[in-house]
């Protein structure tokens, strides 16, 4: 490691978002009482774009706070303002919070989003813009995807689909497309221009339909087409494939991650791609472990790659609540320094970590 940091949190979290100023945002997922929405201060190591020596202070801190009677299985910052959207059990409906001013430590309730026929469904993956005014995009299955304004609570889109798979993942691509992603690992585009037109992108390889899929897409610089960039998708056997949504009759690449079957069933598969650095992707979900590969070197084949790093420092830190050995729950990056990794696993540990760049590599 060229750095590696840790943080210990009151409960396990499924989620790591970025806000603003360089803030991290965490929340908790226990059922049966009150879970914590944190908004952390990252060491100052981490504030910096470039390398600083050594620091004095090592540790996140608390800025604010607030307590959700609800899991909190996803949460999204909406970019430009001071609000979240959170979601979770037991059905669909969106919770919107508010980051008090500067002279106040609470993150408080602002109102609920709620959806029709939202009663039975599974909780809504979201996710939010602000090209327009505050929007956020939800749903839990193929045909209940909306796209709501925040504050207003305005419907302003609604997918027209005869599918009701369930939904692991979606995305903005800018303010007019959306990419869908079904567990089954089908990928969908849509256009908010044209709501009865839902276009298939690909499907995956033939698999076994207990497998599940997640999906990551890649934040480009400002003004980059993010339809341009490769979508990664991930199976719980460990299998990647790139797809370039520009041409969606093949694959870019096809690879096997060295991993086992995920020990708890695969609600917490990820797959992210580096911001700031060109063809790399980490993964997690399947133990104590994320895994970094450089994807710049795969082909078509679906051979075994490499991982150019593994980051086990979860693995080695105890067991979780249930006694078993402690899972990644998820991993996200750096929006700037391009090696330096944030993951969270079951036992409420955080770490932020960098490793060593591998000789011969630029």
């Amino acid at each position: 490691y060229c750095d590696l940091h840790t943080f210990e949190l009151q409960a396990p979290t499924r989620l790591i978002e970025w806000a603003r100023g360089n803030r991290v945002c965490v929340a908790g997922y226990r059922q049966s009482y009150g879970n914590e929405i944190l908004q952390l201060i990252p060491p100052p190591t981490l504030l910096t774009k470039e390398t600083q020596g050594l620091c004095p202070e090592r540790d996140f801190k608390v800025e604010c706070g607030g307590f959700s009677e609800r899991p909190v299985y996803s949460l999204k910052y909406v970019p430009d303002t001071s609000l979240m959207v959170t979601s979770g059990p037991p059905d669909n409906s969106l919770q919107v919070w508010q980051v008090s001013a500067e002279d106040s430590d609470v993150i408080k309730y602002v109102s609920t989003i709620a959806t029709e026929n939202g009663t039975g469904q599974s909780w809504a993956k979201i996710a939010t813009i602000s090209a327009r005014v505050p929007w956020v995009l939800h749903g839990s299955t193929l045909d209940r995807v909306q796209i709501t304004e925040v504050e207003s609570r305005k419907n302003v889109y609604t997918a027209a689909s005869r599918g009701s798979e369930e939904l692991s993942g979606l995305a903005f691509l800018d303010c007019n497309m959306l990419l869908l992603c079904c567990v089954t690992g089908r990928l969908c585009l849509a256009d908010i221009r044209q709501p009865q037109n839902l276009m298939e992108a690909t499907s995956v390889p033939s698999a076994p339909c207990s497998e599940q899929w997640c999906m990551g897409t890649r934040h480009g610089p400002q003004g980059l087409e993010l339809r341009s960039q490769p979508v990664a998708r991930l199976s719980s056997k460990g299998l990647l494939t790139l797809t370039d949504l520009r041409k969606t009759s093949e694959f870019l690449a096809l690879a096997k991650a060295r991993v086992t079957a995920p020990g708890s069933g695969a609600e917490f598969l990820c797959v992210s791609w580096a911001p700031a650095l060109e063809g790399y992707l980490a993964i997690s979900g399947f133990d104590g472990t994320v895994h970094v590969y450089d994807t710049q070197s795969w082909d078509s084949s679906g051979s075994e790659a490499e991982p150019i790093f593994i980051h086990k420092g979860h693995a080695f830190g105890g067991a979780g609540g249930s006694g078993d050995p402690p899972l990644v729950t998820v991993h996200t990056w750096h929006l700037q320094k391009p090696r330096t990794l944030l993951s969270a696993a079951s036992d409420g540990s955080l770490h932020v970590w960098d490793w060593v760049q591998p000789c011969g590599k630029c």
